[in-house]
């Protein structure tokens, strides 16, 4: 499981997956998003802009991503 640091308070999932290398671009984490096969904390998220705070953990492909502070 790889994590991701937030700059900020929160990072927007699309971001995150981007960021994480799990998809190659923002149309990308749109498209597996609005298919489903995005879960964050073991549930599927539909929000592309769902905000991820610390301890959240994104999960996508069998990969996975923790949120840190």
């Amino acid at each position: 499981m790889q994590a991701i640091k937030l700059r900020e308070d929160y990072i927007k999932l699309g971001q995150a997956l981007k960021a994480g290398g799990l998809v190659d671009s923002g149309v990308d984490a749109k498209f597996v998003i609005q298919d489903g096969l995005v879960k964050v904390n073991q549930e599927v998220e539909y929000q592309r802009g769902k905000k991820l705070v610390n301890g959240d953990i994104v999960e996508y492909n069998g990969e996975k991503i923790k949120i840190e502070k």
